[in-house]
């Protein structure tokens, strides 16, 4: 058979070409595709729009032109309605103790990053305040002013909680799931009886415990405040449902050939549980972040309604709607004292929940292609 000298040029320019069409196709990472069916979600948008806005809000409240969320006026703004003018701030650009009472008196004992955004505040708008959209509570607060600073609460309370029982229920059901056999098995048998405590009534029982005046001060000269406890142990309730979830997620992926690689290589189990199997769960994470999120805001307007929540000057929804119930009687009904604190706490909650519920259907492998 005669040799055919074109035949390598053939077969490289055959290469070639598909070469070029290899790389003319752009491929898609998961993250990529997992945002851009999240944008085909319009409810998911908007509510991720609404809690970034919210967010911002709450971080930024010293910048904002809002009035003090503690000074009382009963003589003059009590009970005001919707809409009603607001007073001047009355804080003047100052230096030293004098500039520091005047935070004190109209907004509490506030951290240095707070005084700056005041300083800031004052240069951006001066004593102008706005006015009292949603009201005035019984002792003549501005319930906007106390919407927005009781937001850094509620939303660090479930923030912060939501990622201490992360952490806890993700290390210990990917550890129990990967070593299996005996350790597994007494692992998620004292999950089940954690399961059977009424946590309602434990949390109660500590933080009653806390607000016993010795107990307080010990703490405090620790630099441990109640609501630091406070974080902690809701976040330390909230963990066994996760800590299942991880488990059968990573019983399903050790057996996998990644896994049987890094054990090939000399691994350790702790390599292989936290830097292998646990980043691949993020998206379990963070779909379980944003629906834990409001259950765990949810407890604490409960416990603040109570009255075992946060304390005086610190403010959050829960307290607000347990103030306007207080005050609502059959003869006058302050509707907006109610109205607004819940209406901020519902419209939040939903937030979350149809982005969980859009990052959940993102994130999921099996509906790439819808």
């Amino acid at each position: 058979m005669p040799h055919d000298p074109q035949q390598p040029d053939a077969k490289l320019d055959h290469y070639v070409r598909l070469l070029s069409e290899a790389e003319a196709i752009r491929g898609v990472s998961l993250g990529q595709d997992a945002w851009r069916r999240l944008r085909r979600n319009w409810v998911a948008m908007v509510s991720l729009v609404f809690l970034v806005l919210l967010g911002l809000s709450a971080l930024l409240a010293p910048l904002l032109p809002l009035q003090s969320p503690i000074r009382q006026d009963l003589a003059e703004r009590r009970f005001q309605p919707p809409g009603a003018d607001g007073p001047a701030l009355e804080l003047a650009e100052t230096s030293g103790g004098a500039f520091e009472e005047e935070i004190r008196a109209l907004f509490g004992e506030r951290t240095w990053i707070d005084r700056r955004l005041i300083r800031g505040r004052i240069a951006l708008f001066g004593q102008w305040t706005v006015p009292s959209l949603c009201g005035t509570d019984d002792l003549g607060r501005d319930l906007l002013a106390r919407l927005v600073w009781g937001a850094r609460v509620s939303l660090m309370v479930g923030l912060v909680a939501t990622l201490v029982s992360l952490v806890i229920g993700v290390s210990y059901g990917a550890t129990a799931g990967y070593l299996g056999g005996r350790a597994d098995n007494l692992m998620m048998r004292l999950v089940d009886v954690l399961y059977s405590i009424p946590f309602i009534f434990v949390v109660i029982f500590l933080i009653t415990i806390l607000d016993d005046p010795a107990i307080k001060t010990r703490l405090q000269s620790l630099g441990i405040n109640k609501i630091m406890i406070f974080y902690a142990v809701i976040g330390a309730i909230y963990w066994l449902t996760m800590a299942r979830v991880v488990r059968g997620q990573v019983i399903s992926l050790k057996q996998d050939q990644f896994i049987e690689a890094a054990r090939t290589i000399g691994a350790s189990r702790a390599g292989i549980i936290f830097r292998h199997l646990v980043p691949n769960l993020l998206s379990i994470a963070i779909v379980y972040l944003t629906l834990t999120i409001p259950s765990v805001m949810l407890f604490e307007a409960f416990l603040s309604f109570l009255g075992l929540g946060v304390d005086p000057p610190d403010v959050s929804w829960g307290i607000l709607a347990a103030d306007g119930l207080q005050v609502i009687t059959p003869v006058k009904v302050y509707w907006w004292l109610v109205v607004f604190p819940g209406l901020a706490l519902a419209l939040t909650l939903l937030a979350l929940n149809f982005l969980g519920d859009g990052l959940r259907d993102a994130l999921d492998p099996r509906m790439k292609n819808r």
